[in-house]
Formats: C-alpha cells, structure tokens, sequence
C-alpha cells in the first residue's frame, strides 16, 4: 500500500487540468448506475447520469435508501446534486440531502473566475483551483482538496492506494479495478476500472455494517 501523493496520482494517468471535465470518458449511454448492498441485500441506487452539450457538462447525481429492521424503516437516506462544467472548469454546484429529518444543503457559484462555495455546515468560502466535488466519477477527485456534495465543507482526506484487485459487478462477473482508500475527513474506499470510470464505493455504516456498491 502506498499514499497517494499529487505526483503520484498524476503518474497514475489522471487528467493535470485545472477543474478538468471535458476531456473525461463518459461512459456508456452517459449513465454510471450502482445498487448498493448491506447484508447481501439491496437498500438502493446511486445514479450519476451526464449530459454534455457542446463545451458544457451538466452532471447530476441521484441517490435514495432506505435501510429496515423487521419491516421498520430506521434510515431513509435521499441526496439530489447537480455539477455544471464549462470546458475545463466547475462554474456550479448544488446539492441537498437528507438523512431522516436530517437536512443537508451545498451551493457554489463562479464569480471573478474563482468558485464560491457556501453550504449547511461552512461558512461562504473561495474554494482553490484544485477543488472539486465528492461525487466520485472524476477519479480526479483524489488529487483533492474535496468540496462535499452534502454540506459544502472543504475536506482534504488522506488517500492511499492499493495493488490493483478483482472487483465484483451487479452482474456477477468482475474486472480488475483500482483500490483507493480515503481516510480522516470521511472514510471511504473506490475502486476505478483501467478506463479510470468509477467502479465501486464502499463505507462503514454507523451500525458497522458494510454498504458496498456494485456497478449496473
């Protein structure tokens, strides 16, 4: 295992652009889709769907779960964002979320050619060049600092990478995939396929049970 520091990731093949988006695969139908698993159970979706027009990239991402113990709902979990790019750089984002009767909101905006964040748990803020948001298709995302898609805070998370690993899809078959570990400010793990798409994310649930995405 290794962290995985700027030059590093940048050796790894990722895009150098400042707040790159046009050059990004998109992937196939421009819809990156994932059932997410506790337990050996499907408890939802998290749909990232793209739609470019001309320089401009409109990415949204659509997320809802619902987590039950005999019958009774104890999480509900619904989270909507939208990011928009022009050419290579980020000029919005929002997003909402709410967990239960938990609410969450994000906004950011471009003014003066620099990106304004605001959000429910940050006071307004510049966000640096190098910013961009936690919605986890731009494997660009681990170069950080990282703009969170729940509550605008900036977070800057310690990524280490692991030796390359089968990776289980929705379908039953596997590709060898990319391990990243993030770690501090929020935990998580991807995994990116040899086309540097987004193939999979896995955290800890507050019951430490284990919620896994496999890709549709």
């Amino acid at each position: 295992m290794a962290k995985v520091g700027r030059r590093a990731v940048l050796a790894g093949g990722l895009m150098v652009a400042t707040r790159a988006a046009a050059d990004v695969k998109l992937p196939p139908g421009n819809v990156l889709a994932f059932r997410m698993v506790r337990h050996g159970g499907e408890i939802g979706k998290h749909i990232v769907t793209f739609a470019p027009q001309g320089d401009r990239l409109t990415v949204h991402v659509a997320v809802d779960a619902l987590v039950t113990v005999l019958a009774i709902p104890i999480v509900r979990y619904t989270h909507r964002a939208t990011e928009t790019w022009l050419g290579t750089t980020l000029v919005g984002v929002t997003g909402t979320t709410t967990k239960n009767s938990e609410h969450e909101w994000v906004s950011a905006t471009q003014a003066h050619d620099s990106l304004v964040v605001t959000g429910s748990k940050t006071a307004r803020y510049v966000a640096p060049a190098t910013a961009i948001p936690t919605s986890y298709w731009n494997k660009r995302m681990l170069l950080g600092p990282m703009i969170s898609l729940e509550d605008g805070v900036l977070l800057r998370p310690d990524v280490t990478q692991h030796p390359s690993e089968p990776l289980k899809l929705a379908a039953g078959t596997t590709i060898p995939a990319e391990h990243f570990s993030l770690r501090g400010a929020f935990n998580v793990d991807l995994w990116y396929d040899h086309s540097d798409m987004w193939a999979s994310l896995a955290y800890t649930a507050m019951d430490r049970s284990i919620v896994q995405y496999e890709r549709l």
